[in-house]
């Protein structure tokens, strides 16, 4: 569906749900990070870029204290209330719990929310594919907030505090990636980012004659449940035992691989060892890739693409058997240029470089391999690097 139809809908549903007019639409954007995965909370480099698909709401103040929440993508649920008297985190509230969270990090930061507001939303991100619908959500509340109750715009506050949500509230221990990412996206560039410092620099993407492709592995994408809170752990667990033959160390990617080598055999335990190897290691990949792009050298970029993969496989153990029945088949495909998971893992989905010419071909037998060796159906999804949110 375009999005010209999808804001069509969610002005029909409005009505029907709300009645009146007089809402406001919003957008924010979902992201696909293309090199740099599981570094953002270990002080490394990240290479994100906002896509053009993401999620869409209407929403207009009320005059008291009630909050009404309706997604057309979970009908199911139907209306959904709270209260500003009463932001709490409650299970049965489901995927209302982010945007209640932005509202308390947004009241907690100082920003006075006086009134309520009704709030439809559609997306179009793949569900469960793990190209962040949660930050997406997060950053569009947040865009709306600024909207609607007058504060600055201040997009990587936006940011930061659709991380705190999501950390504090929400109890998921993420880090900044994704919400800067949807904040922060230009069209047609990628974002180097320093999660440290959160310096960051606007990357163009030239794969000329290719395309991004989104591969879905539509195996449930449950990051909250997953492993991922475990992986953070286990690098705290490496970074504080190197921090005791190097006290200095903030980070585990302040260490070059070289460095790492060098002390590496300070962390007690095997498996956090091959976490920390994997953060180290990743950085430095991820540094070279945005070199290689600048340099305009895809076919380099390609390969620490296929390498990143092979390194959340076997050292960070994030990947599945799907992701990895994915990314096997890209590389045998001619023309495509690199093929990795991306996002938290356990699910979700591969980004492939692919040439025009060989994209009805990578299609056709990934899809047909990936059927035969898991018995799932993957969706493909041909997507361009697209803006930050705003309103429509």
């Amino acid at each position: 569906m375009s999005d010209e139809k999808v804001i069509e809908e969610l002005k029909i549903i409005f009505e029907e749900k709300f009645g009146g007019s007089g809402e406001r639409v919003f957008f924010a954007p979902g992201r696909v990070n293309l090199i740099g995965e599981h570094i953002d909370y270990n002080g490394g480099h990240v290479f994100p870029c906002a896509l053009t698909l993401g999620t869409f709401a209407a929403v207009r103040r009320r005059s008291d204290r009630k909050l009404r929440f309706y997604s057309v993508n979970l009908a199911e649920d139907g209306i959904i209330e709270a209260s500003l008297d009463d932001l709490t985190c409650k299970k049965e509230d489901g995927w209302t719990n982010y945007v209640k969270g932005v509202i308390w990090a947004y009241r907690q930061a100082g920003m006075d929310i006086p009134e309520g507001f009704d709030f439809v939303c559609s997306g179009t991100i793949p569900p469960k594919s793990g190209l962040s619908s949660s930050a997406s959500l997060e950053v569009l509340t947040g865009e709306a907030l600024m909207k609607l109750y007058g504060f600055d715009e201040d997009q990587i506050r936006n940011a930061k505090l659709g991380q705190i949500a999501e950390n504090q509230f929400v109890g998921m221990n993420c880090g900044i990636m994704d919400q800067f990412a949807s904040a922060m996206g230009r069209k047609d560039k990628a974002i180097f980012l320093n999660t440290a410092t959160l310096d960051y620099q606007y990357v163009p993407v030239p794969i000329g004659d290719a395309k991004l492709v989104i591969v879905n592995t539509n195996k449930p994408h449950e990051l909250a449940n997953s492993a991922y809170n475990d992986r953070r752990r286990e690098c705290e667990t490496a970074l504080a035992d190197l921090q005791k033959v190097r006290p200095s160390l903030k980070a585990l990617c302040e260490l070059k691989p070289d460095e790492f080598e060098e002390i590496k055999d300070a962390i007690k335990d095997p498996v956090c060892r091959k976490r920390a190897k994997h953060a180290v290691y990743e950085d430095a990949r991820t540094t070279e890739a945005v070199e290689k792009l600048n340099a305009g050298d895809v076919a380099a970029f390609g390969k620490l693409l296929n390498a990143s993969h092979v390194s959340l496989r076997d050292d960070f153990e994030v990947s599945c058997a799907e992701l990895d029945v994915l990314a096997e088949e890209a590389w045998k495909i001619p023309g495509v240029i690199g093929a990795r998971m991306t996002g938290g893992g356990f699910g979700g989905c591969t980004v492939n470089i692919v040439k025009n010419d060989a994209i009805e071909n990578f299609v056709d037998q990934v899809g047909i391999n990936y059927t035969t060796r898991t018995g799932l159906v993957a969706s493909f999804y041909i997507v361009s690097i697209g803006s930050g949110p705003r309103e429509i």
